[in-house]
Parts: C-alpha cells; sequence; structure tokens
C-alpha cells in the first residue's frame, strides 16, 4: 500500500519493514473501530502517513505496534471529530472467512454468522472510548498495559471501560443469546 521512495536511507528501510508487519493489523484495526471498509483503507493510508512523520522521533520507547495503535486511534478520533457522527454501518470484515466445520448443518452456519453480525454491529453501537477498547483486548489481544499506552490513559481505566462494555454488550445481546440456549 504505502511505499516509501528514498533510496537507500536505512530509516526509510525500516519504515517500510514497519508497514509491511504492520499494515494489515492496523487496517483490521480501524476497519473494526470505523465499520467501514474504504474509510478503513483511507485512515490506514493516514496512520502510516502520520507515523512516517514521527519516525524520527520514534525511539523504541513503546513497542511499534502500540505505537502505531496509538497514532491510528488518533487518526480515527479525528476522523470521527471531523465528520461529527458515528459511524453505524455494517461491517464489511476484512478478515478470513469464519471456519465452520464441516459437519456443521446449513442452520448451524446460518445461525453463527448471525451471531457475528449482531455482536459487530453491537460493536459499533459502543460509545467510541469503549469500543476502542473492546477491539484491542478482543480482537487484537492487547494487554491491559499495552490498551492503556496506546489509549493515554490508565490500566484501570482500561480495566472500567472493558467491564462497561462488556456489561453493554451483554445487554444488548441478551435477547439474540437467550435463544440461543
Amino acid at each position: 500500500m504505502l511505499a516509501i521512495l528514498v533510496v537507500g536511507d536505512d530509516a526509510a528501510q525500516e519504515f517500510d519493514d514497519l508497514v509491511d508487519r504492520y499494515e494489515r493489523r492496523i487496517f483490521n484495526l480501524i476497519l473494526r473501530i470505523v465499520g467501514d471498509y474504504d474509510e478503513a483503507a483511507d485512515l490506514t493510508q493516514d496512520t502510516f502517513l502520520a507515523a512516517y512523520k514521527a519516525f524520527d522521533g520514534f525511539r523504541s520507547q513503546a513497542a511499534p505496534y502500540t505505537w502505531l495503535y496509538r497514532i491510528a486511534i488518533n487518526v480515527c478520533k479525528n476522523r470521527f471529530r471531523e465528520k461529527k457522527k458515528w459511524q453505524e454501518v455494517e461491517i464489511e470484515s476484512a478478515d478470513e472467512a469464519v471456519s465452520i466445520p464441516e459437519s456443521a448443518t446449513p442452520e448451524a452456519v446460518l445461525q453463527q454468522k448471525e451471531l457475528k453480525g449482531l455482536i459487530e454491529d453491537a460493536i459499533l453501537r459502543l460509545p467510541e472510548d469503549y469500543r476502542i477498547v473492546v477491539v484491542l483486548k478482543e480482537m487484537h489481544s492487547l494487554t491491559y498495559k499495552e490498551i492503556a499506552e496506546t489509549t493515554d490513559t490508565s490500566e484501570d481505566v482500561v480495566k472500567t471501560r472493558l467491564a462497561r462494555a462488556r456489561n453493554m454488550l451483554r445487554q444488548k445481546l441478551a435477547p439474540y443469546l437467550s435463544q440461543e440456549k
């Protein structure tokens, strides 16, 4: 997606390696936050452009993915402020297809896909700060410490937001989950 045109520059090569290593993860993070494939692609590019501009200041004080996640989240927040609205659209998943056991019945496959869609929709409807924490913890498996660094908050704030977000998701999904049992 992004290519740095400076030839022979060690910093440019390091940055290219960083892009190659984290581009898909950053894209998936942004996609789960904004819920729109094209916008996620634009914001991913904006993220790496901002990272490139700040790359000289990056001195491994944080893990590279934490640094990039923070930039990505800030880019998303800036876009939300620009639009002054919350995204409530269908997620177009960039992940691999959901693995479904060969022995699954068509009804089970349909139920699994419907539940996945309901969960994604419920996550998109969470307040921004809660949505970001859920995406980082549940979908990107970051630790509380990494999330705190990424969101520039304390671990206690992360834990509180995650607990509240999970409660909101349970409430929103309760009618559907009780039908499944």
